[in-house]
């Protein structure tokens, strides 16, 4: 499949040039949970693989756990064990997980003990190519083509195409770590709004459950599910006057 064939593009991202920028450092992941997951989006995340082949997507998708008191966060009521380890470290920290017995899921820790950000969805923008022979090695059935949209647009699914799992990308600080790291990209600035709705597939109390805790950049079409009825909606630009 050609990296030109059926373009994942958004009214926000429509120029055929992504301009990269730095890398985030230590100071923007030191802050809130739910303040971390919005200002995520729109940002790049970059993996090197073991060939030195460089992947970039963007982050169109987020949900935030917020730790200790979260009934829905696996670091609820603080118990550290060996597999949430990762979510006490460092802000900046990538927190990989098994699920399912098949598939991997990627978190950042935050600010906040035991608090992380999951990655739901990324916009796939280099070497697309490589991405879908990773998901091709995983996909049931038929190898029929994959669209863009697809290649990325849910957490264990991202985490194929990057190659990311426990034994290459657990517990690395992603402020210094060559494998993978997250950018800054100008593109962000024309983000306009971002939809928050409750968080997918969560089966605790309901006060959890129901909470807004799920975010995403509106019109994206790499989104893993977008809500049919109406949603809260906040301007990008508020998200740095969050409290």
């Amino acid at each position: 499949m050609s990296e030109n064939d059926d373009q994942c593009t958004s009214e926000y991202f429509n120029s055929s040039v992504v301009r990269y920028r730095k890398r985030l450092d230590a100071q923007f992941y030191e802050r809130p949970c739910e303040e971390m997951a919005m200002s995520l989006l729109g940002k790049i995340l970059v993996r090197r693989l073991d060939d030195n082949t460089i992947l970039r997507g963007r982050i169109v998708e987020t949900e935030s756990y917020l730790g200790h008191e979260d009934a829905a966060s696996q670091s609820f009521k603080g118990k550290i064990t060996p597999r949430n380890e990762p979510m006490f470290m460092k802000p900046g920290t990538a927190y990989v997980y098994f699920t399912y017995g098949m598939y991997h899921c990627f978190n950042i820790s935050s600010k906040g003990d035991g608090a992380a950000v999951l990655l739901r969805a990324i916009e796939p923008l280099d070497n697309l190519d490589t991405m879908t022979s990773l998901r091709k090695q995983y996909r049931k059935g038929p190898k029929s083509q994959m669209k863009i949209k697809d290649l990325c647009n849910g957490p264990a699914k991202l985490c194929i195409s990057f190659a990311i799992d426990i034994k290459s990308c657990n517990k690395q600080d992603l402020t210094s770590w060559d494998g993978m790291w997250v950018e800054e990209d100008e593109n962000s600035k024309l983000i306009d709004t971002i939809v928050c709705s409750p968080r997918i597939g969560i089966k605790c109390e309901k006060k959890w459950q129901d909470k807004f805790l799920r975010y995403y950049i509106r019109d994206n079409p790499c989104v893993s599910k977008i809500e049919k009825i109406k949603m809260n909606e906040l301007k990008y630009s508020q998200i740095k006057n969050l409290k």
